[in-house]
């Protein structure tokens, strides 16, 4: 070749990443993992059902259904709140705590003791009730 021509890019005859997306890894490092192994599938044998081969079978097991999530536990709080007609807001000030800690309690999310105390204080409670409102603890079973 010389200098003066130029050299054309070849033409790919098919695209070997379209509609493998599915199972796109949950961080970076997967990503990067996952995308070079489609690149070595696609160089090496040029056809779409190698990549979804090997995007399936050896795709990290890392979607959002895979990740634990903590237990939740039914709880009265809601009912509660709106018995005394306050605000996730109003609650979360008289507590102490933030509104999305309230949400999150209220969801049935676990929390800690001291929270669960000054929840049961901004609702006008005793301590002796919180089984009555957040359910038996499962640490004392």
């Amino acid at each position: 070749m010389t200098a003066t021509s130029k050299q054309e890019p070849p033409t790919p005859t098919e695209n070997p990443v379209v509609g493998v997306v599915a199972d796109a890894p949950a961080d970076a490092a997967e990503a990067v993992e996952v995308a070079a192994k489609r690149r070595k599938a696609a160089t090496a044998t040029g056809s779409v059902a190698s990549v979804a081969e090997v995007v399936t079978t050896e795709a990290p097991a890392t979607t959002k259904a895979a990740k634990a999530k903590p237990a939740t536990q039914p709880n009265n709080v809601r009912k509660l709140r709106q018995a005394a007609m306050m605000s996730k807001a109003e609650l979360a000030r008289r507590a102490g705590v933030s509104p999305l800690t309230i949400d999150r309690v209220e969801s049935g999310c676990p929390c800690r003791m001291d929270t669960k105390r000054k929840i049961l204080e901004a609702l006008g409670l005793k301590p002796e009730a919180r089984e009555q409102v957040f359910g038996p603890d499962i640490d004392q079973a």
